[in-house]
């Protein structure tokens, strides 16, 4: 099997260079992907920097490819050579605990994120085992549709797990590159949106991705005039709030559920909860099953990600547009790798 090629970091808030590395054989139930694109999302930024103290170097970014099918062990299944396909975050699972078992391979006793402990997408190939390859759909198009692989499935599987009415009321704080999304979907979903951001320039993009109304993240007097209305809030944003002033706009049975990286406590009122019988909730990605119904369901509603796009030749400068908050709302990188090392 030929040398794999890809952008790698040394150390620690590196800058990625060119980087080759030798895969090994391909495992009998892995897939072998040619990528074509591959999204940036922040925590290929969180990993790079080491922020969460688990990241081992040299370090590959990427887990949003989309590209096509060109080797294929000998028990790999549910896909075929040359097959348009996507890679999330997730891309091994034991598929014989009890969380896989039920189909729920995102929540894996064993499960081998894309980027810990091996080489992501930010590469020219890349591999996962055919549970985690997903076939695109026709109508989806793959230059565009990577960031649904982690970014996408995120924010909509808390619609889908949590059973969430077309006629829930749900607020979505923080309009970025999860935000956005949660806009989409939750329009498409049938529900009454509400967007919080911190930025008043993003409050006719919000109307445009979704938003019924816009409120400052901010202001807790405007959110205040929100106390009780709200099925569900959809935290997406890695910074603390006034989690008071959310907790307060929930509905009775509502949910205030987080799949922003929040690195701080967040302190929550018990007698807001008894009172209320409110919840405080989070999750991760999304089980397979869920990331194909997320591909079906955007497929139908034709609803993609807004984007910008780099060549992967350079993913520094992505990096660095992506590091200052420049990003709108999703940044991909098309591989253009040449005959010879990048």
């Amino acid at each position: 099997m030929s040398m794999i090629r890809a952008w790698a970091a040394k150390k620690a808030g590196d800058k990625l260079e060119p980087f080759e590395y030798d895969p090994g054989p391909l495992g009998v139930e892995e897939v072998e992907i040619a990528v074509d694109h591959c999204g940036i999302c922040h925590s290929d930024l969180s990993l790079l920097d080491n922020e969460w103290g688990m990241t081992r170097y040299p370090f590959v970014p990427g887990h949003e490819a989309t590209g096509r099918v060109v080797a294929m062990g000998a028990q790999a299944k549910g896909v075929s050579l040359g097959q348009r396909v996507g890679l999330g975050w997730n891309s091994h699972s034991c598929l014989h605990c009890r969380q896989c078992l039920k189909g729920a391979h995102n929540l894996c006793e064993n499960l081998q994120p894309t980027l810990l402990g091996r080489h992501g997408a930010f590469a020219d190939r890349v591999r996962a085992h055919w549970v985690w390859t997903m076939p695109l759909p026709d109508g989806l198009d793959a230059r565009e549709c990577g960031p649904l692989l982690c970014g996408g499935i995120t924010v909509f599987a808390p619609l889908r797990e949590l059973n969430i009415s077309p006629t829930a009321r749900v607020g979505v704080v923080g309009i970025g590159g999860l935000g956005h999304m949660a806009l989409k979907f939750c329009k498409a979903w049938g529900c009454e949106v509400t967007a919080f951001t911190s930025s008043d320039s993003k409050a006719e993009e919000a109307r445009a991705f979704g938003a019924h109304r816009v409120v400052s993240s901010r202001d807790s007097e405007a959110i205040g005039k929100l106390a009780g209305t709200l099925d569900l809030i959809i935290d997406t944003v890695n910074v603390s709030l006034d989690w008071n002033a959310l907790l307060a706009a929930l509905a009775p049975n509502g949910r205030l559920h987080v799949v922003g990286a929040v690195v701080e406590p967040i302190p929550v009122p018990v007698f807001t909860l008894l009172m209320g019988q409110k919840s405080v909730s989070g999750s991760p990605t999304g089980s397979r099953g869920a990331i194909d119904s997320m591909l079906n369901f955007a497929d139908r509603h034709q609803l993609l990600p807004q984007t910008e796009h780099f060549p992967m030749s350079q993913v520094n400068q992505a990096m660095d547009h992506l590091r200052a908050g420049k990003a709108r709302y999703r940044i991909v990188l098309d591989a253009d790798f040449s005959e010879t090392p990048p």
